[in-house]
This record gives C-alpha cells, sequence and structure tokens, in this order.
C-alpha cells in the first residue's frame, strides 16, 4: 500500500500479468529434465528442477463462465464462454461468483479443474509435445492425503499426460527437511495455509503421523472475516470494500497481539487510538464544481453560446419556411385542379390523401399557411436586422464579501455562524433519528406511538370525535410519520445562506474534495488485530474448534517429558500467514505460559516462507533420493494407482483395506 499525505494510505489493487509461454530449449527436452509443482490451496507455484526460481506462479483458480442461452427461435449456435486460467484472470473480483479451484479444504477433488490448471502449467513451461509430457514431475500433496485423491492425480498424470515418473511430498515437510544448512532432528513443525493449518511433530527425522492435528482455519478464513467485520462497519461502502482488498489489508496493516485483551483495552484510550489508527482511502471521483474561468471569460463563454443558439434557431426557421412553402405548393395545385373542373371521386381520393374532408378545409388550410410563412419571414427579417447580440445579464454574487474591524471580530462572527448552523443541523439530525426510532419496536418513541394508537383504537364504535378538540391536534403529531415537526423551508433557507457566508469568508470550511475523500475512508484500529486472532481463538467466526495455541499444546501433551522438551525446544513457523507481524512473539508467550517453568522455549519464522516448499522439492529432485522414490509407469500398473513411494519428505502409505477382509458387526 502507498503512504500518501497525512498518513493515509491507498489500495494497490494489484492486476495479474499474464504468464507468457517460456522457451523449450533442447536442453530441457533431451535430458528430461524433472518438473517441480508445489501444488498450494492458494497458489501454484511450478519450474524446472534447474530453475533458480518457480518459473510459474498463479494461484490456482480458473473462472469457468455460463453457457449463454439461445433463443428458441434463432438458429445461431451457442457460444461456449472462454475459460480464463491464473494469471489469465485480469480482474478477480469482476468474476468472484464464477471462480473454482480444484480443492476442497486442502484436498484435491475436483480433477476437471485440476487438469485444466495442468494444462496451463505445461503449456507455459513451453512443452510442445503431442499427447505426453516427457519429464518426471515433482508434486506436492496434503498432509494424510487420502488414497482416492491420490488415485485419481495418478490417473490423471500417467494417463491423461503420460509421465514416466512422479514423486509426492508435503509441502511443510519439504520445508523444514530440505531448505535449511543443517535440520535438526526433532522439531515441531507449524504450517500455516491457505485452508488449514497443521501442527506436526517430528522426532528423529521422522514425522509422527498419529499425533499430527489439523486446525480448519486458515488464511481464507482470516480474509473472509476481515472482510465481513470491515463491511458490517462500513455498510455504506460495502461494494468498495473487497475480498482482494481484504486480503492486501491482511498482509499489509494486520497484526497478531501479543496479549489480544491488554491490547483491546488500549484502544479505548483516545490518544491511543488516534496514534496508531490506519487511515485506508477508497477510490472515489468528485466534479469540480467551481469554475477557474475569470469574468470576461465567462461574458466570452455566454456570447459564444447566445451566438450559437441564434444560429440554431436560424437553421430551424429557414428549414421550417422551406417545408411550409413545399407543402404550400402542393395545396395549391389541388386547388388549381379544382377549379379546372376534376371528378368528384378523383377531387376525394386527393383531398383524403392530403387528410383533408372538403374544399373548405382545403381553403383554410392554405390562409393558414400563409399566415405562418409571413410570420416566419417577419422573424428571419428581424433577426438579420438585429447587429449586436444583446449581451446577456452576469448573475450577480448574493453577498459581497464583508469588512470587519480585525481578525479577532471576522472569527468571532464566523463561530457565531457555525454554531447557528449546526443547530440546524443537529435539529434536521434528531428529526431524522425520531423517524427512524417512532417505526421501531423497541424504542421509547415507537412504545409510546403504538400506546397512543392503541388507546384510540379502544374507543367505541360511532362515537369517533377525535379531530374535533384542539388537543387533538398534539396527539396527531406525536403519532404522525414526521413526529409533528418536519424541516421547514425557512431553515433549509437560513442553512443555506450560512454556507454561503461560511464559503466567501472561510473556503478552507468547504475543501469540497477533501471532505468528500473523508467519507471514503477506512478507519482501520481493532481490526488490524481482530482479524489475524481468528487463528488463535475460532469461536469468533462460530467455529467450535480449539485454537492454535490450545491445538500445540495438546500436541505436545501426546508425547512424555522428554520428547515434549525436544520439540518445544525447535519450534518452526511456515506458510503463508507465518509472514504476519507478531506472530513469533505470541506463540512464544503462550508456549511459555503453557511449559513448566524455566524449560527451553524456541520458536523460528522460516524465510519467505511461501517459497520454501517449492524450494526444498527443487533440492529434494537434485539429491539422490529423486530416482530411488520415483513412482514409474510399470509400478502405477503393477501395484495400483494409490501406489507411491515414501521418504521423509511424504506421507506414509496405508493401503486400502479389501472391503472382503474387513469385519463388520451387525
Amino acid at each position: 500500500m502507498n503512504l500518501g499525505k497525512m498518513d493515509v494510505f491507498e489500495f494497490k489493487d494489484a492486476k495479474c500479468n499474464p504468464d507468457i509461454i517460456h522457451p523449450y530449449t533442447q536442453n530441457l527436452k533431451n535430458n528430461s529434465v524433472p518438473i517441480v509443482i508445489d501444488n498450494g490451496s492458494y497458489m501454484s507455484r511450478a519450474g524446472w528442477s534447474t530453475s533458480e526460481a518457480p518459473v510459474l506462479q498463479f494461484k490456482n483458480i480458473i473462472a469457468k463462465p455460463r453457457k449463454e442461452r439461445s433463443k428458441k427461435d434463432t438458429i445461431e449456435p451457442i457460444q461456449i464462454p472462454q475459460l480464463q486460467v491464473g494469471n489469465d484472470i485480469l480482474n478477480i473480483e469482476a468474476v468472484r461468483f464464477q471462480l473454482k479451484t480444484q480443492f476442497d479444504r486442502n484436498v484435491v477433488t475436483h480433477f476437471e479443474a485440476q487438469e485444466h490448471l495442468f494444462d496451463y502449467t505445461f503449456t507455459h513451461l513451453g512443452i510442445d509435445t503431442e499427447n505426453s509430457v516427457n519429464h518426471p514431475l515433482f508434486l506436492t500433496e496434503a498432509f494424510l492425503n487420502p488414497n482416492t485423491s491420490r488415485q485419481l492425480m495418478s490417473e490423471l498424470l500417467f494417463e491423461c499426460y503420460g509421465i514416466p515418473g512422479v514423486v509426492y511430498g508435503i509441502d511443510s515437510l519439504l520445508s523444514y527437511h530440505y531448505t535449511q544448512a543443517k535440520p535438526l532432528e526433532n522439531a515441531l513443525i507449524i504450517n500455516l495455509g491457505y485452508q488449514t493449518c497443521h501442527v506436526i511433530p517430528v522426532l528423529g527425522n521422522k514425522t509422527v503421523f498419529e499425533n499430527t492435528r489439523r486446525l480448519n482455519i486458515g488464511g481464507w478464513n482470516v480474509i473472509t472475516f476481515l472482510h465481513r467485520i470491515l463491511q458490517l462497519k462500513y455498510p455504506a461502502h460495502a461494494a468498495a470494500v473487497t475480498l482482494s482488498r481484504a486480503e492486501e489489508l491482511l498482509h499489509t496493516i494486520c497484526v497478531i497481539a501479543s496479549d489480544y485483551k491488554e491490547e483491546m483495552k488500549r484502544w479505548t484510550d483516545n490518544e491511543y487510538y488516534e496514534k496508531h489508527i490506519k487511515k485506508i482511502q477508497l477510490p472515489f471521483s468528485s466534479a469540480s464544481t467551481s469554475s477557474a474561468l475569470t469574468l470576461e471569460q465567462q461574458k466570452e463563454r455566454k456570447r459564444e453560446l447566445a451566438r450559437r443558439l441564434t444560429e440554431i434557431n436560424a437553421r430551424k426557421r429557414e428549414e421550417r419556411l422551406a417545408e411550409d412553402q413545399e407543402k404550400l405548393r402542393q395545396l395549391l395545385e389541388i386547388q388549381e385542379i379544382i377549379d379546372f373542373g376534376a371528378d368528384k371521386d378523383e377531387v376525394d381520393n386527393i383531398l383524403a390523401e392530403y387528410q383533408l374532408r372538403n374544399v373548405n378545409d382545403l381553403q383554410k388550410s392554405i390562409l393558414n399557411l400563409n399566415m405562418k410563412i409571413e410570420k416566419i419571414k417577419q422573424k428571419i427579417t428581424a433577426a438579420n436586422n438585429t447587429e449586436d447580440l444583446e449581451e446577456p445579464p452576469v448573475k450577480q454574487a448574493k453577498l459581497s464579501k464583508m469588512v470587519f474591524e480585525n481578525e479577532s471580530a471576522l472569527h468571532s462572527f464566523l463561530d457565531n455562524i457555525k454554531k447557528m448552523k449546526q443547530d440546524i443541523l443537529n435539529k434536521k439530525l434528531m428529526r431524522k433519528q425520531r423517524k427512524q426510532d417512532i417505526f421501531k419496536r423497541r424504542t421509547a418513541a415507537g412504545q409510546e406511538r403504538m400506546r397512543i394508537i392503541s388507546q384510540l383504537a379502544r374507543k367505541e364504535k360511532g362515537n369517533d370525535d377525535f379531530g374535533m378538540r384542539d388537543e387533538d391536534w398534539d396527539i396527531y403529531k406525536t403519532i404522525s410519520k414526521d413526529g409533528g415537526d418536519s424541516d421547514s423551508d425557512v431553515e433549509n433557507e437560513k442553512l443555506l445562506e450560512f454556507e454561503e457566508i461560511l464559503r466567501t469568508h472561510d473556503p478552507q470550511e468547504f475543501d469540497e474534495h477533501a471532505n468528500l475523500g473523508e467519507l471514503h475512508q477506512l478507519h482501520v484500529g481493532i481490526e488490524r488485530y481482530r482479524a489475524p486472532e481468528l487463528i488463535f481463538k475460532p469461536y469468533m467466526s462460530g467455529s467450535p474448534e480449539a485454537g492454535l495455541s490450545e491445538v500445540i499444546g495438546y500436541v505436545l501433551s501426546l508425547f512424555g517429558d522428554e520428547d515434549q522438551l525436544k520439540l518445544a525446544a525447535n519450534v518452526v513457523v511456515t506458510g503463508g500467514l507465518a509472514n504476519l507481524k507478531g506472530l513469533r512473539e505470541r506463540l512464544l508467550v503462550d508456549l511459555i505460559s503453557i511449559r513448566p517453568f524455566r524449560s527451553e522455549v524456541n520458536v523460528s519464522i522460516m524465510g519467505d516462507s511461501s517459497l520454501t516448499a517449492w524450494y526444498g522439492a527443487r533440492q529434494f529432485v537434485r539429491s539422490g533420493e529423486f530416482k530411488k522414490c520415483l513412482l514409474t509407469k510399470n509400478m502405477f500398473e503393477e501395484y495400483g494407482p494409490e501406489y507411491f513411494k515414501t521418504h521423509v519428505a511424504s506421507n506414509i502409505y496405508y493401503p486400502t483395506p479389501n472391503e472382503s477382509l474387513i469385519d463388520v458387526d451387525v
């Protein structure tokens, strides 16, 4: 976000840049260089194992517009809308309701979308071989990925793309084991993802799968929570507060508080509020009402407008004169035909054609046209004889600038005007509030109105004398829509007069552009801390799950005291949310509070945590382990589609039990 005047931020509203099709060199083609894909639930990062950085980075989404319905009567074929994938979607908010992803939570379930995203990946990597991708693949997958998802993924890769082999790995374990120079044997890995968070214990370089726990809260939940609370706070700007802007706010100004309750108490202090509030300027358009033209320029402009208007009127008169003269000529020809004694039937047909009933109507029309033509000729003659156009009078200012004895007298006068103006505005505001309250059930005004109406309704029929007495008018005013008191014309005139005085003597008071800008600002205060706090307090969004610190404490409690010391001494945080400010300090505070007195607690955040999974996968491919763990097409056909080879950064392989071997108690 850009820092502007007076510490007011502006949204970047960054747009995606379409990916180019990268060159497919002979070196890549002939050596079958492996492809590394970090298939995350938020971003997909793909590149060659020889690349220093991912070649492609795009959001794992597709925009699939609905088919246009054709009308039954038309023969035209139905036009299929163009599918947009990844960075081809230049404006996500424009197609927000058409977006699809291959993930359900963090597990791939929609393989049609996955196929579109693979097509996009391989095409933009430059691969142009027909019906096959002749490169082994390293692909990340979800922690404890279900066999059904892996089975469908392997079928897609081997049968649709014809790859020679694939290795599956877990993003967070790849980040830990293969991006650090000397990773410790024991660690408690906290992976903060887009859809889920995982707390993964590692002892002796082996992942303890049975003691790993998942939290169904991630970056998506935090973004939607921030989006919702900002829309509730600013309902007038609900359309301007989009999910993309909420995501930008999360990664730029949001902070995780070390002590959430204490932080909320600090915001009750006005001085602290003014010092730490973040003002975000929403885009807006303002039409300038003030004219920068001088008095002479305004006069010249009015002369030009008057001249143009005169020319337009003269042209219209000439056109009308020509039309009337042509019509008169035709009517005179008809009169001449009648005078020469034409047949009665022929005369009736001619008159009917010109919508005339008889000869008398014809003569009246000729007379009227002659008079009309004469008047138009007189107007044209009068216009031509007028040499100088009458100059339009200059509009006089309503108020001239008054002269005061000194500066203090001016300030005193303006303060008095502002006070009277504010009094009128307060009265108008009170009337508006009363109108709103009088129709609400639980307000005092609404209950009093209903009480009076019920008393009037209880009167006996036939004895309706309401309105006969003067005091009935007071009752009517009480229960009426306006409460018997509405904005008067006198007040509105006074308000306009005061505004004109202030505009003349204190123009800064009416800096309309600045005031309009302030009306389109978001003041983000406690929301900066409240949104990311959702990770530690999921109940704020209605989730019954435990928070991150509680899950960490529960995972540690599943181990003995000695193992707990080893895990707590090396807590490593990775994932997209790992870069949030204050996260490390908060985890340290919470861990120290649940650990024994003076026990060792260390928390570290992995640098560039959003890309560490891809770098870890690339490092794994460059090592000798890749060829040993490669699942080939022959293995796929021999051992079954759900089979894969395990390694230190992969899931554990559990074959799906045969249905005939499952005992079911009836």
